[in-house]
């Protein structure tokens, strides 16, 4: 039996997500969704976008659709042969836009920590650092943890294999730490944030998503926010994510060309590719589109669209050579595949 993950009806509304790849490759929590469901049916978990399914040996579930531990166990003993998705009551989180994710974080951190962790054996603390809850702490081989403050009370601190937390960083959990990124001397992340793979961070993070390969390098606040992958924030940007009248904030909605209320609190959603300069200050519900350079004096609007540059669009052969000069930055190439997306959305 397979799974098959569909997101080919609904993408438009989790804009800017979902143009370059299928949003099964969003990481809410610890994993993304793809490798959530992957973790008990290796193989099998195809992508609606990418795959065909035969109807009659296929459970077919939105791509959207974050499972619980509990049901994944529930569903990986079931017999399979002749079951349809309608008669397998799904049990997790579904999100209908982008700004969503922030609030289903910390569940996230925590349902894929009890998948990471069962019947593991944590890396030993460095006797430097102080601790609390230490039995809701996993640190992965390759972890480099230098004298620093991490507390499990609220929820748990996930260290990813290879990652580096350097001195004086206080980490406060539910946070998770991907493979390989680096947190920088002094930095304090809250409840519910997820770093992660190969990225970079400092100064204060709460609440909030970096997918991979994406820097928050320095000294700045970013909130209730989902930082799509390779993107840079400059020195000193912060974001607001809370009206000075703490009224609802409100974010526009590309696919329905209106603005749609998210609640009292909604911070930055940046689309993959796209980087701003140094001490810029976002609005509250901003949202950027893919591969935008944000470099304009004062606060920049509250919708950006793709390939922005500055007040202008990107030049696109420009625009190609910039990512590409990024990626060289961490070891890696931008994919032809890619590219044909990007130029493809650009046109």
């Amino acid at each position: 039996m397979k799974i098959l993950l569909d997101d080919l009806s609904f993408r438009e509304f989790l804009f800017p997500f979902g143009q370059l790849k299928s949003i099964a490759y969003l990481r809410p929590g610890i994993l993304n969704i793809l490798e959530k469901w992957s973790f008990f049916f290796q193989g099998d978990v195809l992508l609606a976008s990418e795959q065909t399914c035969d109807e009659n040996n296929c459970l077919r579930f939105p791509a959207n659709a974050i499972p619980s531990v509990a049901f994944l166990l529930k569903l990986s003993e079931m017999k399979t042969e002749g079951l349809v998705s309608e008669n397998v009551p799904f049990e997790g989180k579904i999100f209908k836009y982008p700004w969503q994710l922030p609030a289903i974080n910390a569940w996230a951190i925590q349902e894929d920590y009890q998948l990471l962790s069962r019947g593991r054996k944590s890396l030993r603390l460095p006797s430097e650092c102080v601790s609390y809850h230490s039995d809701n702490i996993f640190i992965e081989p390759g972890a480099r943890i230098y004298s620093s403050i991490l507390n499990g009370e609220s929820g748990p601190v996930y260290i990813g294999k290879n990652s580096t937390i350097m001195e004086g960083v206080c980490l406060r959990g539910p946070v998770s730490i991907g493979e390989g990124a680096v947190v920088k001397m002094g930095a304090r992340l809250y409840e519910g944030t997820s770093v992660g793979k190969y990225c970079i961070v400092g100064g204060e993070i709460k609440n909030s998503i970096l997918m991979d390969y994406s820097n928050k390098a320095h000294d700045g606040y970013l909130g209730d926010s989902v930082i799509g992958e390779w993107c840079n924030m400059g020195a000193g940007s912060s974001n607001s994510n809370l009206k000075n009248n703490a009224e609802s904030v409100k974010y526009w909605s590309v696919n329905e060309g209106c603005y749609i209320s998210a609640g009292i609190k909604g911070g930055l959603v940046m689309g993959d590719y796209s980087r701003c300069a140094i001490n810029t200050s976002f609005n509250t519900a901003t949202l950027t589109g893919v591969s935008c350079n944000i470099f304009n004096p004062g606060f920049p609007s509250k919708y950006i669209e793709n390939f922005s540059w500055g007040s202008q669009k990107y030049d696109e052969e420009k625009m190609i050579r910039d990512i590409c000069n990024w990626m060289k930055l961490k070891s890696q190439v931008l994919t032809d595949e890619t590219i044909f997306q990007l130029k493809k959305i650009y046109k």
